[in-house]
């Protein structure tokens, strides 16, 4: 039987269970809010939902052309990626999946703050789509800018299964006369196997008796940036929107147009130094939230996170390259504003990805968007464990254990304490709400680096259970997940 949003608030929701809805760490107290109760019917209604804006989409698989490679995967609607869904401020998305899979799967609408029970999360705030059913999302688009939607069951989000959503404000003072929307991936489904056979591979870990290296597993790539290892997995391709570098997509232009390009990184493992050739960037976003403008010649752009820069564009063909940051090797488009000249070769390397890189430092928020002055009510400590050679993933000590919910209440400011204790960088997403980085930045990803430690902020002011995870899916799968829950008043 299909189950929709009336079935689900007739049933009270009932994921967790009655004992992990009044659980934390295996405690008897307190009760948390439902995804589906009062409370959070009643945020939604301060939203003030606008009119509705209807999508369909239809999971499925599919035979897709990477641009000469044909693979067969996972797709919405046998795209790489997804159509885009667009709205305008403060409208409802009423989007319906049809599940046409061979298994269970969910929509996360990745980085709104949105009502908790359509968040997509199966066991939490959903119970899953069942092969052969349809469930319809309903939810008010709170906030403008760029953001994603992916599902958030098992490995899915690193076969095809990923597209754009983007929230248009009618009021926004930006200046630019063109928009390219650019997704970043990493790709193997179809290829070298599926992420259900990497992540069975990698769980198997590369300690004593391990029999070595499988296929998948890569070793010695490294970055700065990022602090040391670079990532765990080896792709034979690196997309932007659905493209091999050899065959790119390429977007046209008049010379001195005023481009925005929003940049989103749907990978699983890779992060990517993202340049054009012969131009400077200006950042305007991140995560969807306006910063202060600041120019760079590159932006280091992690799973889940998202940039939206500005460029004036020079009189040429000029590539827009995505370097998979410490495995050598690119994605690539192509922005053309003339016919007389030849496309430079897919080798060419942009000298602007050897210049500046972005820092979180260097994201100043506008004043309307940073928190008000408070000290935090809670501070949330996540301590981040696990090891490529035991492959154990955790948080706090614990795998993914949905009775451990880390209690805050409606109205708190909220201080959530990243320490890394690994020799690996995680992006570490909170569901439902955005983070205010120390220079005040809004982010609801944000790259913890190795043995680092990283302290964000948020206003409790979204009730639900929300999910804390690591956005590379393989360590997120493997235990690198807990939810955090409002206590009911």
């Amino acid at each position: 039987m299909d189950i929709d949003r009336r079935t689900l608030l007739k049933a009270g929701v009932g994921l967790l269970g009655g004992a992990a809805l009044t659980a934390c760490g295996g405690n008897a107290s307190p009760a948390f809010v439902s995804p589906s109760g009062a409370e959070v019917r009643a945020a939604e209604q301060a939203r003030r939902p606008g009119a509705i804006r209807s999508f369909r989409l239809v999971a499925a698989e599919d035979q897709v052309d990477l641009g000469g490679p044909v693979v067969r995967t996972w797709a919405y609607d046998g795209r790489i990626p997804g159509a885009p869904i667009r709205v305008s401020l403060g409208e409802r998305v009423r989007a319906t999946l049809t599940n046409r899979l061979p298994v269970d799967t969910s929509v996360h609408w990745h980085g709104l703050a949105l009502r908790n029970d359509a968040d997509g999360v199966p066991g939490v705030t959903q119970q899953p789509i069942k092969p052969g059913s349809e469930f319809a999302y309903e939810f008010t688009a709170a906030h403008p800018g760029t953001y994603w939607f992916h599902p958030h069951s098992g490995t899915q989000l690193d076969r095809g299964l990923y597209a754009p959503l983007i929230v248009d404000d009618p009021l926004e003072r930006l200046d630019y006369d063109e928009e390219w929307v650019v997704v970043l991936d990493d790709w193997l489904d179809g290829v070298t196997g599926t992420p259900e056979e990497v992540l069975a591979e990698l769980s198997r870990g590369m300690g004593m008796g391990h029999a070595g290296m499988g296929r998948h597993m890569l070793m010695g790539a490294t970055s700065p940036l990022l602090g040391g290892d670079a990532g765990d997995v080896q792709y034979p391709h690196y997309l932007l929107n659905g493209r091999i570098p050899s065959q790119p997509q390429t977007f046209r232009a008049k010379p001195g147009a005023r481009l925005r390009i929003r940049l989103i990184n749907a990978g699983g493992d890779t992060a990517f130094r993202v340049a054009l050739a012969e131009h400077r960037l200006t950042v305007t976003h991140t995560d969807g939230f306006s910063v202060q403008a600041v120019e760079s010649d590159a932006v280091l752009i992690g799973m889940g996170e998202r940039y939206d820069v500005l460029v004036t564009l020079k009189d040429g063909v000029f590539p827009l390259v995505a370097l998979a940051e410490g495995k050598k090797t690119v994605a690539r488009g192509l922005i053309r504003t003339s016919d007389r000249m030849a496309a430079p070769g897919p080798g060419l390397r942009p000298r602007e990805l050897d210049g500046e890189v972005i820092g979180y430092d260097q994201l100043v928020p506008r004043e309307a968007l940073r928190l008000a002055p408070k000290r935090p009510d809670r501070t949330i400590k996540l301590e981040l464990s696990g090891s490529m050679m035991a492959y154990d993933w955790a948080i706090n000590g614990k795998k993914y254990d949905p009775a451990t919910i880390y209690p805050v209440r409606s109205g708190e400011r909220v201080r959530l304490s990243f320490v890394n204790r690994t020799m690996m960088w995680h992006p570490m997403h909170l569901h439902g709400h955005t983070l205010a980085l120390p220079s005040g930045a809004r982010k609801d990803t944000a790259i913890v680096l190795p043995n680092e430690t990283l302290e964000v902020d948020f206003d409790a002011d979204n009730p639900g259970i929300w999910m804390i995870h690591c956005h590379n899916i393989y360590h997120a799968e493997s235990g690198m997940m807990t939810l955090l829950g409002y206590q009911q008043l």
